[in-house]
């Protein structure tokens, strides 16, 4: 049985050793099911997931994130890039499929198509940061998706942009930018809970001068 939201919010731990097991692909469709069950920003979903599960292919992220042995090791792994022109892309499908679903009145639809464009205008060269956080949102979801199927992962941001890029196919795109690598896998070391520190050392209350005690 997967786990409950909580338990793999508190079991999951960053995994640098993976058994070569695969992963059922029964069982990678419903991981990448609740990944991109993610939030964005108006429903855009301008993530761009791509899995790296050929060992080829494996092999040269592997070389893209310096070598780093949990790339090779795990089954596949996903690479979460941004489209940073996301909000200026057709969304006649996203909108459309809201319809279709119940989920927007015909006033929200109408009200998205005014209002994405608009958005995407507005934040200008802060596309690349929207698009990057809207990425990690749904990276964070397979995170803990992955956790609560039995599968353990392990969040990097040691990498090469532009090399990660070659090996997905988007060297020439500069409207892509990557925003995590997670290889996915079973756990081949237990790891322990490293601990966290007090509430007040990190969390406040309204104002950063006021910690949080709890």
């Amino acid at each position: 049985m997967p786990l409950d939201v909580p338990t793999a919010i508190l079991q999951r731990r960053s995994i640098k050793s993976f058994k070569p097991d695969p992963i059922a692909p029964e069982l990678l469709r419903q991981l990448v099911e609740l990944t991109v069950a993610a939030p964005s920003s108006y429903n855009i979903q301008d993530w761009r997931i791509i899995i790296v599960a050929d060992p080829d292919q494996k092999a040269a992220l592997g070389v893209a994130c310096f070598n780093q042995p949990q790339i090779v090791q795990a089954p596949v792994n996903f690479v979460f890039a941004a489209d940073i022109k996301g909000g200026e892309r057709d969304i006649s499908p996203i909108i459309e499929q809201g319809i279709q679903t119940g989920a927007w009145s015909e006033g929200t639809a109408a009200y998205f198509k005014k209002a994405v464009p608009d958005f995407a205008a507005a934040i200008g060269d802060k596309a690349r940061e929207y698009a990057i956080k809207d990425a990690m949102i749904a990276a964070t979801h397979a995170t803990l998706a992955a956790e609560s199927l039995g599968l353990s992962t392990c969040m990097m941001n040691g990498w090469s942009e532009e090399k990660v890029k070659a090996v997905i196919g988007a060297e020439n795109d500069p409207d892509l930018a990557i925003a995590l690598v997670l290889p996915i896998g079973y756990a081949a070391e237990p790891r322990k809970n490293p601990g966290r520190m007090p509430f007040e050392f990190n969390v406040s209350l309204d104002r950063i001068d006021r910690p949080y005690h709890g």
